[in-house]
């Protein structure tokens, strides 16, 4: 793992701090040839295999509104430095910084083993999240197709589904999304975290750029895709400021409802956060956590349920208000509701044939 300190062009964290279960980490030392002085070498991105046994995660979390997802990446190349995964690639023994966005794992035959899960005795639909904790879209998905394959395996099936993205790459599958949209199957949210480029440069190097996702948003609801608009996350004195306007272009483009969550720092984001602030934002860092901890009640985090998305305090209340009052100026409404009637499983190579 490297150690050397600074930001990495393309990506978003600037170290590679080992992970909450390794009993080692590493530190940058000089040693007097002035390496610490020098650019970071470039860091290339490396795909695995995903030896998982299942393609479907189940939860039973009260504030989230899904009881399953499919996730076809661990790892974002995306590189967002505050997204809530990162501390997910501890448990394979590498570090939620640089190796979350640069050292990534697919499972080969996801659409394969999906289809066994949705054929399984008893399987009961729900709409199912592709996309909760990585992006399905990501750029190794231009030449991987996993998220394809899967959405070829829900459309066979008319398995109910919500898509969430920042990806334009979203637009290559419009033939299946359509489709299944058209049947009451399908709904997206398209997340826009600010409208400013160098921020988001900066918050999410290999994203696509907000006027783009904009752009992708205008394109999913021409389909006849309902669209949701997720700014996520709201980050106190950094893009808190840009809420309305992200609302109104995004209105304007064509999404029909909203959401947002406030910065989550569980485990070892909040490291990686404060690194990064001090990197790009030195001067507002210290004013930026202390807003947050505004909204934590005097913590860095605080997972509760029903307060852990949008906080709690002067703060928080302040932002809900203003989403609030945005949202009903602007005519968002509710997510709609999907189908979950038409699912049929899916049939497998060498199974017997229904006589019905």
């Amino acid at each position: 793992m490297s150690a050397l300190p600074g930001p990495r062009k393309g990506r978003g964290a600037a170290s590679n701090r080992a992970g909450r279960f390794e009993s080692l980490g590493r530190e940058a030392v000089d040693d007097g040839w002035g390496t610490l002085d020098e650019a970071p070498p470039k860091l290339r991105t490396h795909i695995q295999v995903d030896t998982s046994r299942s393609v479907l995660s189940y939860n039973r979390s009260p504030d989230v509104p899904f009881d399953r997802s499919i996730n076809p990446y661990r790892g974002c190349e995306h590189g967002c430095v505050y997204c809530y995964a990162r501390p997910t690639h501890a448990y394979l023994g590498l570090s939620p910084g640089l190796d979350f966005e640069s050292r990534l794992f697919h499972k080969p035959d996801a659409a394969e083993q999906l289809a066994r899960e949705l054929a399984a005795p008893g399987y009961a639909p729900q709409p199912v999240c592709l996309g909760a904790n990585t992006d399905p879209w990501q750029p190794v998905e231009r030449r991987l197709g996993i998220t394809r394959a899967i959405l070829e395996v829900l459309h066979a099936c008319d398995h109910p589904v919500r898509i969430v993205s920042k990806g334009a790459l979203v637009e290559r599958d419009l033939d299946l999304l359509a489709d299944m949209a058209s049947r009451n199957l399908l709904s997206a949210s398209v997340s826009v975290t600010s409208l400013d480029r160098q921020l988001s440069r900066r918050m999410e190097p290999r994203a696509s750029a907000p006027q783009r996702r904009l752009q992708t948003i205008r394109t999913l609801a021409d389909a006849g895709i309902p669209v949701r608009l997720l700014i996520a996350p709201l980050i106190p004195a950094l893009n808190d400021d840009q809420l309305e306007a992200i609302m109104e272009r995004g209105r304007e483009a064509g999404a029909t409802g909203a959401g947002y969550v406030l910065l989550r720092l569980p485990l070892e984001i909040r490291d990686l956060f404060v690194e990064w602030l001090q990197e790009h934002y030195p001067l507002k860092a210290e004013h930026v956590m202390a807003r947050i901890r505004d909204s934590r009640g005097g913590k860095d985090y605080d997972a509760t349920y029903g307060e852990r998305m949008k906080g709690t305090g002067p703060f928080a209340e302040l932002l809900a208000k203003r989403f609030g009052l945005a949202a009903k100026r602007l005519g968002f409404g509710p997510e709609p509701a999907l189908d979950c009637t038409r699912f049929r499983p899916p049939e497998l190579p060498g199974q017997q044939l229904s006589l019905l």
